[in-house]
């Protein structure tokens, strides 16, 4: 019979007590295959959960190695997951740095807890990208999600941003029609498979000059919105920082399509990594 590992559940990015975008975390993984590690991810139901493969020391530094599975595949980097291993790992070690050696390159992690033990942490992205959308892969994600070239925000040109996933990211300029867009799941990931969209369609409304709300899609199972997309945020910094808005602080809100408020901080420095902020409680 093969032993279960214990499998502990975090909310992450919760902007109330009824948010954020739950993970699944196994901290003793270094013994699964990726079979198990899938079976494991599929079983927890969650958009991903993260293993913890090995670990290590360098100049005091923890290192571990961290795989991120969703229930259908792996993916590269999961910013929520990897914020709830960060505070599993506070909880269990104690607050400070961490380094996290992912499948979308090394990512720092900052933890700090208050007084009542309320672990929050940063975490920086590894080097962003940003390149344009080409045109025609642009057309056939607008007309899957029904939208067309004139109803996105003429201040924010569509790209595609890199900071641990790819994420095409496209800013609505009305919020009315931000808040009705409709798509049919199957479609959408088939695109996605297509292009190596790992992370999520990102689609966004400036709804003030330091905040933006956001929709990820997310069509994986029985879900196709996420609530909290830590390496979504990491990029719309890095898309952001490409249109010259470099040393500004934003926030991001996200899941009230789905139920689940989240809030997510992002830091633009002018050069690089993208820092991300937030927490996560634990459910069991």
């Amino acid at each position: 019979m093969t032993e279960v590992p214990e499998i502990l559940r975090y909310n992450a990015f919760a902007a109330d007590p009824t948010g954020g975008n739950p993970a699944g975390v196994v901290l003793d993984a270094a013994d699964l295959s990726d079979e198990r590690m899938l079976q494991i991810a599929a079983d927890v139901g969650y958009s991903e959960t993260a293993f913890v493969t090995a670990n290590r020391s360098e100049a005091g530094t923890p290192r571990y190695r961290v795989r991120f599975w969703s229930p259908a595949a792996e993916v590269p980097f999961c910013g929520h997951a990897a914020v709830a291993t960060a505070v599993a790992l506070a909880e269990r070690n104690g607050a400070g740095e961490v380094v996290f050696e992912t499948g979308g390159g090394e990512v720092t992690l900052h933890s700090t807890s208050d007084g009542e033990g309320t672990v929050t942490v940063s975490f920086t992205s590894v080097e962003p990208e940003v390149r344009d959308l080409e045109e025609d892969v642009l057309a056939r994600l607008l007309e899957l999600l029904g939208l067309a070239r004139s109803d996105l925000d003429p201040r924010f040109p569509p790209k595609e941003a890199f900071a641990g996933n790819w994420h095409p990211t496209l800013v609505i300029r009305d919020r009315e029609l931000f808040d009705q867009f409709r798509f049919s799941p199957a479609p959408v990931a088939a695109l996605m498979r297509e292009q190596g969209w790992h992370g999520t369609v990102t689609v966004l409304h400036a709804s003030g000059d330091s905040d933006f709300d956001a929709r990820n899609i997310f069509p994986v199972g029985r879900i196709t919105e996420d609530p909290a997309t830590g390496s979504a945020a990491a990029s719309t910094g890095a898309f952001l920082r490409d249109l010259g808005r470099a040393g500004r602080t934003i926030r991001i809100h996200q899941g009230a399509h789905v139920r689940r408020p989240s809030l997510l901080t992002v830091t633009i420095p002018a050069v690089g990594g993208i820092v991300v902020s937030g927490g996560a409680v634990r459910l069991s």
